[in-house]
């Protein structure tokens, strides 16, 4: 249960030749930039035009994305940095450690373009052959599961992985959940709408593209694409929606082994697990979605030889496209970029290989950014706001006339357990197991794939590593893990014009700050606080209390269901709900930290604006930002983030602080009457 301030975003750049040049010594933009605001707009009728304006026409969103924001840009200036060190790491005849060897290694084959091309299919021939060879369905699951390592994902029907017990947040156990489709999201399969029919048409044909592209007659290839099609949909309408799977109690089904099996009767379990590598049965297994395996045990047992071996091919060529020659590297990107997010252009070739530098061997990647881009003091001065959010947070929870002595106690206590990890991990991951070969670019992939898929299987059954991180170090992003109940800031995320050292504070308190107190704010939103001080899926609130919270949350899912995504797709509320809760409640405690900060001293006025308004402006334009159409389309399916525009106006819009600083009058778009505004921390 990971709740992230951001979706996860690509780091992207215009063409810079590759350079070492330290992020410091990067064009510097401060985290209250006067440049990007619109000083004719109202900033009590829009206070994100106010503040972020101008940002848009100054930054334009780059050929090869879908969406740019100040977080993107960001990541950008982190992905040109890297590739300069990727570059030096990859000169084989340089002194290298044996992890910068690796990575070295590892993007030099990467960046072999003319390799990868004189490959061809050649690398994936071996599964292509283990597919066309199965025989019999019963020898599905051990090849499922030697597909499942190699392309390193749940496309392949399902997924199985190690996670924390829901009821015991100590304790490792085995995970299934549901997988299976190609669209992202299972509304694309479901509805009937002009827009999703469009885009179900062209997905249909991309499937039909990529069967061609393995080697298939157009007319089997349009044949396979209807198999395809047809076996998704069956999957998408057993699978839960988006809103669903945000209620912990729905995704948390614990079966033994005999319940596994009763789930699929005719899948050797058993086998499946021996090929991944993990003991062949454990005695608690959580079954995210009992519905889905159900209905894909059903379908597996309608489905022909023919129907499972079609439907393996495409998925395994599908998730591995973006490792094979420029063919299927082209078609991937002309339906999952151009058609389903609108980007007009693929990512050059440097920028995808410093991305897969992130995911494969991203905590070796961190050690290199960090050694040189994040000191000491940063890290101090983090830790020190993060606990004076925390303070303002205890006071809130005392204030709070609604919640009971008991809930109080209980909400102090997770509070307090709460543990703060800023910049990277204490022990960094060791990635000697991992077999990177150079020249072998689609091999390392899978094998990466592998490696990353075992060290996972191997957890089921130990004890839990408190200390693990899930994102690295040089993401531009932070989250908070319910059932880990710590919250997480990379060193990427600490940089201006974020945190901006030369800054003063009610800048930094209303962008940093509202970042950490966002975090806070998720183990005690709508999903976070269903869960214990240890991590545990456990009620620690009154009944009554637990209509209190409800009551107020309800007013937020009010409040943002009205306004609009793109067209005429407003908000899903009910899906946004913890993200919306987190911005509100975060921009309250930063607040709050901020003026403990500054009690007895002086704030200061500069650039036309009070301290008051430094900090709701320094606030707004964390998320300066725009999204082609598309992208927005795709969002309002699958993301839990409202548009940038609302995590602003939507939020100041609840504070009577943020019209006293603008001298706000009534009628004012973002006033509402005394006694309406939202609030729940």
């Amino acid at each position: 249960m990971k709740r992230l301030l951001l979706p996860l975003l690509l780091a992207a750049t215009f063409a810079h030749a590759a350079d070492e040049t330290p992020l410091d010594a990067l064009p510097y933009t401060p985290s209250l930039d006067v440049a990007a605001m619109d000083r004719s707009a109202d900033p009590c009728d829009d206070l994100y035009r106010f503040a972020c304006g101008a940002w848009s026409k100054s930054n334009p969103i780059p050929a090869d994305q879908s969406r740019w924001s100040v977080y993107a840009k960001m990541a950008n200036e982190n992905q040109r940095y890297l590739w300069g060190v990727l570059n030096k790491l990859g000169d084989a005849g340089s002194e290298r450690s044996a992890t910068q060897a690796k990575l070295g290694d590892y993007f030099a084959s990467c960046m072999d373009e003319g390799a990868a091309q004189a490959a061809g299919l050649k690398g994936l021939q071996p599964l292509l052959a283990h597919i066309d060879a199965l025989k019999d369905k019963r020898e599905l699951p051990a090849l499922l599961a030697e597909l499942q390592l190699a392309a390193g994902n749940e496309r392949l029907f399902f997924g199985f992985s190690a996670g924390q017990d829901f009821a015991d947040a100590t304790r490792q156990i085995a995970f299934a959940y549901a997988g299976g489709l190609g669209l992202p999201d299972r509304d694309y399969y479901l509805k009937r709408d002009a827009k999703t029919l469009k885009i179900r048409t062209a997905y249909e044909a991309h499937v039909a593209q990529l069967f061609t592209l393995l080697g298939d007659a157009p007319a089997a290839a349009r044949a396979a694409a209807r198999n395809v099609l047809a076996t998704e949909t069956a999957l998408a309408r057993a699978s839960l929606s988006k809103v669903d799977k945000r209620d912990p109690y729905k995704t948390f089904h614990v079966v033994d082994a005999a319940g596994l099996k009763a789930l699929m009767p005719g899948f050797d379990w058993a086998g499946y697990q021996a090929a991944l590598g993990t003991a062949p049965w454990h005695a608690r297994y959580n079954v995210t979605e009992p519905a889905f395996f159900k209905a894909l045990g059903k379908r597996l047992q309608a489905m022909s030889l023919s129907d499972v071996k079609t439907y393996l091919r495409w998925q395994l060529a599908s998730s591995l496209s973006p490792a094979l020659d420029d063919g299927f590297v082209q078609a991937n990107f002309d339906f999952y970029g151009r058609t389903l997010t609108g980007t007009p252009q693929l990512k050059a070739r440097w920028k995808r290989c410093v991305q897969l530098v992130d995911v494969q061997l991203g905590e070796a990647l961190g050690q290199e950014f960090v050694a040189r881009n994040f000191t000491p003091e940063l890290k101090a001065a983090t830790v020190q706001m993060t606990d004076e959010i925390e303070a303002a947070m205890a006071r809130s929870i005392d204030s709070l006339a609604w919640m009971s002595p008991p809930t109080k106690a209980r909400a102090h206590e997770k509070l307090k357990a709460i543990v703060n990890k800023v910049g990277y991990p204490e022990r960094w991951r060791d990635y000697t197991a991992f077999d990177v070969r150079r020249g072998d670019f689609l091999g390392n992939v899978m094998r990466g794939n592998a490696f990353e898929a075992r060290r996972r299987l191997a957890k089921i059954g130990q004890p839990l590593d408190r200390g693990e991180w899930s994102m690295t170090p040089q993401t531009v992003n932070a989250y908070y893990d319910a059932q880990m109940n710590d919250i997480n800031f990379p060193a990427g995320v600490l940089q201006p014009p974020l945190y901006d050292t030369k800054m003063d504070e009610a800048p930094n308190y209303g962008n940093t700050g509202g970042t950490i107190g966002h975090e806070l704010t998720h183990g005690f939103d709508d999903e976070g606080r269903q869960f214990d001080a240890q991590g545990n899926l456990k009620s620690w609130w009154t009944k009554k209390d637990g209509q209190e919270f409800e009551k107020r949350a309800a007013c937020v899912v009010n409040q943002y269901a009205g306004y609009t995504v793109v067209d005429d797709i407003k908000i899903n509320a009910r899906l946004t709900l913890g993200e919306d809760l987190a911005d509100l409640g975060g921009l309250i405690l930063a607040w709050e930290a901020w003026k403990a900060h500054m009690q007895g001293k002086p704030g200061e006025s500069r650039d036309g604006l009070t301290p008051e308004q430094r900090f709701f402006v320094g606030f707004a334009q964390w998320d300066c930002a725009d999204a082609r159409p598309e992208a927005l389309r795709v969002q309002a399916k699958v993301d839990p983030h409202s548009p940038a525009r609302w995590r602003i106006n939507g939020v100041v819009v609840n504070m009577p602080e943020f019209e006293q600083a603008f001298a706000c009058k009534p009628g004012a778009k973002l006033v509402k009457p005394a006694g309406q505004h939202c609030k729940v921390w």
